[in-house]
């Protein structure tokens, strides 16, 4: 589990306007999970949405990646205090997936669900108007297995627990309910530049 021992300091020379307080640049990208790595093939994988209990509409694999694609560039901040800056994705867009399903904008919350069992919240206005994506490729090559291949949430604003990895669905609930690393402690919203990283921060 991550502690408060990890949280760092900036070292001066990062462009600070980028950098949220208590984080440090890093040029590699870390690699950091719950459990352990679950090994799923893109023929086996599937994305569903749920609205409350009730399967909306799902997705396999080749389904999926022919929904609209979109890139994007942006800094992520992870809660054991690095930070790297212009990371490039590509995947489908939160927005695409709830046009494809009808919705527009089902409930204020969701829960991302994952293959090992993960989840984490997420308010629909994070997740809306180009903020996320289903992540499918990192810097132009499909996503690694160790950074949630093959598909991973990624929230790129929000401390990077929330970019949750071998994502494998979208709930949206009533309720701000909270996932994994809410229920044991962590912030439940996780804004990096206010240093959201624990329940009373």
């Amino acid at each position: 589990m991550v502690t408060r021992g990890f949280t760092g300091r900036q070292s001066g020379s990062e462009p600070s306007d980028r950098i949220p307080p208590g984080q440090h640049l890093v040029d590699n990208f870390p690699v950091l999970t719950a459990g352990p790595t679950p090994r799923i093939e893109p023929v086996d994988w599937t994305f569903t949405l749920k609205v409350g209990p009730r399967p909306v509409k799902a997705w396999n694999w080749s389904e999926f990646n022919a929904l609209p694609r979109t890139k994007m560039t942006r800094d992520i901040h992870c809660v054991t205090s690095w930070s790297k800056l212009n990371t490039a994705w590509e995947g489908v867009a939160v927005d695409d997936i709830l046009a494809d399903a009808g919705l527009s904008a089902p409930t204020p919350f969701a829960l991302a669900h994952c293959y090992d069992g993960y989840s984490t919240n997420v308010p629909l206005a994070d997740l809306a108007t180009g903020k996320a994506m289903v992540a499918l490729k990192y810097e132009g090559q499909p996503l690694p297995r160790d950074h949630g291949g093959p598909a991973r949430l990624l929230v790129p604003h929000l401390y990077f627990w929330k970019s949750a990895k071998w994502v494998n669905g979208l709930q949206f609930t009533e309720r701000d309910e909270a996932g994994f690393w809410e229920l044991r402690g962590y912030h439940m919203y996780g804004d990096p530049w206010n240093e959201q990283r624990y329940t009373n921060d």
